[in-house]
């Protein structure tokens, strides 16, 4: 599937993993809508084919408005990826008593619920656009973390909401497969995000270490090079692929 001449919606895309991946889809010829939170999109650096439209991904109102402004565009929507999520820690029963039930729940409404708000509402916009000579008509990248299968001390929530993700993947590409719309999604390790620049040199050190290979942290340009190549290769369809360098997570 081609990205010229196209448009695309990237919630999360005033930072991090979705500003890289919105630089990334404008550099090859979509028209990027970049959904986040109205601060975020105010402190967010200009780019070249990319607007940021504010809204929360859990508040359905604002998304179906974001969808429509992609739509209003004029440019066939074909590429949806979530990267929006939070990951806030606590452990089940820890110093400050059991967890709290709302957090948990604030969670899963913003990595799972959201992930599927953006996503239904967006694949219909998707479905009515014409689709290519292969039937195609687009193609939806979720973002999970390989917290959802190696989730430890003190993530309960967001590994539950990332597992979410994953086991949402499969049953989702079957479902809209009949509007030629494919699902895949990546479970990235750590990535170098603007959510690990306040930890100290020697903590990022501690987390490259323990990475077999490459013995780094993850680049954002790399999980927006993959979500490139998803797009592009026509027969990756409901999988979830992790980027973590071979990385298996320790309890703690």
């Amino acid at each position: 599937m081609q990205l010229t001449d196209t448009a695309a919606l990237v919630t999360g895309g005033a930072s991090g993993l979705g500003a890289a991946t919105a630089a990334s889809l404008a550099a090859g010829g979509a028209k990027v809508f970049a959904l986040d939170l109205p601060g975020a999109c105010e402190q967010a650096t200009p780019m070249d084919r990319v607007s940021c439209v504010p809204a929360d991904v859990t508040d359905v109102r604002q998304v179906q408005a974001a969808v429509d402004a992609v739509v209003a565009s004029g440019l066939p929507l074909r590429t949806v990826v979530n990267c929006a999520g939070i990951g806030p820690s606590m452990r089940i029963v820890g110093r400050r008593g059991p967890h709290d039930v709302d957090l948990f729940a604030r969670v899963v409404a913003v990595n799972l619920v959201g992930t599927f708000q953006v996503m239904t509402l967006a694949a219909a916009a998707v479905a009515d656009t014409e689709a290519d000579e292969h039937g195609q008509r687009g193609v939806v990248i979720n973002t999970a973390s390989i917290a959802a299968f190696d989730g430890q001390v003190g993530q309960a929530a967001y590994a539950a909401s990332k597992a979410g993700v994953v086991g949402l993947t499969l049953p989702a590409a079957r479902d809209l497969a009949s509007q030629g719309i494919r699902v895949c999604t990546i479970a990235p390790g750590i990535v170098d995000t603007p959510m690990l620049s306040t930890v100290s040199e020697d903590f990022r050190a501690g987390l490259a270490a323990g990475v077999p290979f490459p013995q780094r942290l993850a680049r954002p340009e790399e999980y927006a090079r993959l979500v490139t190549m998803i797009v592009e290769h026509d027969y990756l369809n409901g999988e979830t692929i992790r980027m973590d360098g071979a990385l298996r997570m320790a309890p703690r």
